[in-house]
């Protein structure tokens, strides 16, 4: 038996948290991010925090985000010397898994192409690739359907990170498709 705990008996093993980072970018999409946030929470053991570009703010209310909600200005304001903790590379350690939900086809293109000018952008440049990166590309049809979009999606998928593929539903334009 362990000291301090009595024979026949087990300790309770305490449970780590499993700590997912939600990626939102400005995809009218991200309208959705207060859901998919409360439906992450309903997992036992799961905790949450997201990661927002300036664009998806436009998409949601942020006090329907009962998690810590991260953005550029917190990346600039957290860092003021070189002992400083750099944030993107705290939220990369701090995360089992990140979900970029949705990836819109500018932060697609960006990703893609190794450009990392925002936080969220930082933090899928320095990913650790031995932890799952999903990503839900959300775009019009038009744009989904334009060559550039196929090579960039591939490019993230020679990454090692997993698309969630597009669903095809009537889109807040009218258009009917993916």
């Amino acid at each position: 038996p362990e000291p301090g705990i009595p024979a026949g008996r087990s300790s309770p093993v305490p449970r780590e948290k499993f700590h997912v980072l939600v990626g939102v970018t400005g995809s009218v999409a991200a309208l959705k991010l207060p859901l998919l946030v409360a439906e992450l929470l309903k997992i036992p053991g799961v905790e949450v925090r997201v990661v927002t570009t300036e664009r998806a703010k436009h998409f949601y209310n942020a006090q329907e985000i009962p998690v810590t909600l991260y953005s550029d200005e917190e990346e600039w304001q957290l860092w003021k010397g070189r002992s400083d903790p750099v944030l993107h590379i705290e939220l990369r350690r701090w995360a089992d898994l990140m979900v970029v939900a949705p990836l819109d086809a500018n932060t697609l293109a960006k990703v893609a192409n190794g450009i990392c000018d925002n936080l969220l952008t930082c933090v899928i440049r320095a990913w650790d690739l031995s932890k799952p990166l999903l990503f839900c590309p959300a775009m019009n049809t038009a744009m989904w359907e334009h060559p550039l979009t196929a090579r960039q999606v591939e490019q993230l998928r020679g990454f090692g990170y997993t698309e969630i593929p597009c669903v095809v539903k009537k889109l807040v334009c009218g258009d009917e498709g993916q």
